[in-house]
């Protein structure tokens, strides 16, 4: 059986539902699958407990899709981005710097959601909409192109033909693979443990990324949870650190990231499990092939500093959109993924190598050149041009 569509999402994570929604709400008639169904319970077996911060541009483009209104309710504001340098003697803030939104802007840099409740909320959003037909169990599993069209092979044995497939399966992409797609992957022995914290003192919608070694320390806004302050953490460490970690009593490992957090906001007291993801960052040569567009972690993979992930993707899908919506009849032909190319490699690859270059300047282990960190970051902020050409840069406003 020979199914057709316009556009074939391969992959049903955050990037790929939204992408869904996105391009259904465009006109057009699309499919999404993914091998694995979403876990859309906090505490249930397997869900993301990692958060996401949707960043000014990207919540515009979910507004315009008809999104936000679903998750605004459960988004926690992201005002100030608070860096801490605690790369002293003593696990202490020695330089704190704030950046505020309102020096740039008079709404938050973000919004701070739970990755598990927008899986939950992009699905319930997809499953009210005709032209588009989410298949979560379904895996891609061949592709065949040609100048006009591909034919993607599914798990349960049909097939699609389709103007346009968009790879948005992640950093090992089996689409991008089938297009001959060749990336690029740097390992820097690092994981990130992901958890959710509730601490005394309130959070006030600061988002604090804490510097002393191994990899940042950094606590996104949570709303409130069973009648306290809730933080989301990202504790990034050396690999082996890391699983010591995880293994620690709840005691103890509460005793070890109250002491990392220097504090700030008080004893820290865990409120979920915790759950382990290998940091690397990853580039694709090309973001698009054959009636191919590779978006998100298919093309770009960087560690969770910055909130530049997620929002990176959304820079991929509305390029995309844009496009599409420009020139449907050319939909997935050679012209528009040029374009595409075009329109995000330079600015991703720019990206990917600043959040290389942060990543790896949290990473020091040496006393004098972590003193040399600290003294970049207060020159840095200390001019004011710099501090808001930096916040701009960092929402993707240029």
């Amino acid at each position: 059986m020979t199914e057709t569509c316009d556009i074939l999402i391969s992959g049903g994570g955050i990037a790929g539902l939204t992408a869904a929604a996105v391009f259904g709400q465009a006109g057009f008639d699309v499919i999404c699958v993914d091998p694995t169904p979403p876990v859309t319970e906090r505490d249930a077996e397997g869900s993301d407990l990692r958060t996401t911060a949707i960043l000014q541009p990207g919540q515009a483009l979910m507004a315009e899709a008809g999104l936000w209104d679903r998750l605004a309710p459960e988004a926690a504001a992201l005002q100030i981005m608070r860096i801490v340098d605690a790369g002293g003697e003593r696990p202490e803030p020695r330089v704190v710097r704030d950046f505020n939104a309102a020096d740039i802007s008079d709404r938050p840099f973000g919004w701070n959601l739970p990755n598990w409740l927008l899986r939950r909320e992009l699905s319930a959003h997809l499953a009210g909409m005709p032209n588009v037909d989410f298949r979560p169990g379904t895996a891609t599993t061949s592709l065949f192109t040609r100048t006009d069209m591909a034919r993607v092979g599914l798990s349960d044995g049909s097939k699609v033909d389709t103007r346009l497939v968009i790879a948005a399966d992640g950093r090992g992409s089996p689409m991008r693979e089938a297009a001959g797609i060749k990336v690029h992957t740097t390992r820097y022995g690092q994981k990130a443990l992901a958890f959710a914290v509730t601490h005394p003192i309130p959070h006030d919608n600061v988002s604090t990324e804490i510097h002393r070694s191994g990899g940042p320390f950094t606590l996104v806004p949570l709303p409130d949870y069973q009648g306290r302050p809730s933080s989301a953490v990202v504790w990034m460490e050396r690999g082996p650190r890391a699983e010591e970690l995880r293994s620690l009593e709840t005691a103890e490992f509460e005793a070890a990231m109250t002491e990392r957090s220097c504090g700030i906001f008080g004893p820290l007291t865990l409120a979920s499990r915790r759950t382990v993801w290998p940091i690397i960052s990853q580039w694709a040569d090309r973001m698009a092939g054959e009636r191919v567009a590779l978006m998100a972690e298919a093309s770009h993979v960087v560690p969770p500093i910055g909130a530049q992930g997620l929002n990176m993707s959304l820079g991929d899908l509305r390029a995309l959109r844009d496009l599409a919506v420009k020139r449907p009849e050319g939909l997935g032909d050679a012209q528009m993924l040029e374009a595409y190319h075009k329109a995000r490699h330079t600015e991703v690859m720019v990206r990917l190598r600043g959040i290389d270059m942060l990543n790896r300047a949290s990473m020091i282990e040496l006393r004098p050149l972590r003193d040399l960190r600290a003294a970049g970051l207060s020159a840095l902020y200390s001019l004011a041009p710099v501090r808001r050409t930096l916040m701009q840069m960092g929402l993707g406003v240029h």
